[in-house]
């Protein structure tokens, strides 16, 4: 930021220390939640239902998913619906917020050229904005647990706040990185698309991951390198009451990891330490790149 005095010009460089963009962002809190109502504003611009397209959306898939898979597939798994949106429940928030997150300074280089703020502000609204539809589908999905008359563990229902905060540790990290990559490379836009797809099939959502305990041997674990296999695993153990089924030959075939619910907690503090790094490091990325955001733009 520039400012003038008389005869002389002094160049204000923002803070460089975490604790001082900390302050910033807390300083520049009304700043952050009018960003936030912003995206939901323009997403549902001109829309006469709003925001309750939020809970429609997440309200239909649920009727589609278990009219075709239970009633046109004959998929055995009980309440095979509640079991995937669950898991989609995480995967939602990661995909609405990397979305959106990737363009959000490129979206905003008129503010950004023209006036001081931390510029961490434009991916956070995003995330921010993604929280919202998350807590509606979790409504949504309350009500079909009511509806359904599902029971829930009250003791597993603590795994699903814990990868909350997890995957927003994660989201926080891979947003700065995306946004602040994508003003200097634009194709990482397209990649965090394409990648995005790949990421979904390679988490175990549309397929228990008990299917690849079957198939894969010991291998499977392999699987638990993916942090959203960790943080999707909370949401269906927490959410979802069965961790296997009696197939029509009486076999008994497993959903989820039999381990205590201990087993799910240390893999969740090991995604949120790997995920504490990511921020980290993005943040460090963020901050040697931010300089030149205005030349970029």
């Amino acid at each position: 930021m520039i400012t003038s005095a008389k005869d002389e010009v002094r160049v204000v460089e923002p803070g460089t220390r975490f604790s001082t963009r900390v302050r910033d962002l807390v300083r520049y809190h009304e700043l952050i939640g009018n960003l936030v109502r912003k995206e939901l504003r323009v997403k549902y611009k001109n829309s006469f239902l709003g925001f309750l397209w939020s809970l429609l959306n997440p309200a239909l898939l649920l009727a589609i998913y278990w009219v075709v898979f239970t009633k046109f597939l004959g998929q055995a798994i009980p309440n095979f619906a509640i079991f995937l949106l669950s898991g989609l429940l995480g995967w939602n928030l990661v995909s609405t917020a990397l979305s959106s997150s990737v363009t959000s300074l490129l979206a905003n280089a008129s503010l950004v050229t023209k006036v001081y703020f931390p510029r961490e502000a434009l991916p956070l609204s995003t995330i921010g904005a993604s929280l919202m539809h998350f807590f509606f589908q979790l409504i949504v999905l309350a009500l079909a647990l009511g509806v359904l008359r599902t029971t829930v563990s009250p003791a597993a229902v603590a795994l699903v706040p814990a990868a909350l905060l997890t995957e927003l540790l994660l989201l926080f990290g891979l947003c700065l990185f995306t946004a602040v990559l994508n003003v200097y490379l634009r194709d990482v836009q397209h990649l965090v698309e394409i990648g995005l797809l790949a990421w979904f099939w390679l988490t175990p959502i549309v397929y228990p991951i008990g299917y690849l305990q079957q198939n894969l041997g010991r291998y499977w674990k392999l699987s638990l390198l993916n942090p959203m296999t960790s943080i999707s695993l909370a949401y269906q153990r927490g959410i979802y009451v069965n961790t296997s089924y009696v197939n029509k030959a009486k076999a008994t075939v497993p959903l989820l990891p039999t381990a205590p619910l201990s087993w799910y907690l240390r893999n969740i503090g090991i995604v949120a330490g790997v995920s504490l790094a990511i921020a980290w490091g993005s943040w460090l990325l963020f901050r040697r790149l931010e300089s030149r955001l205005a030349e970029e733009l």
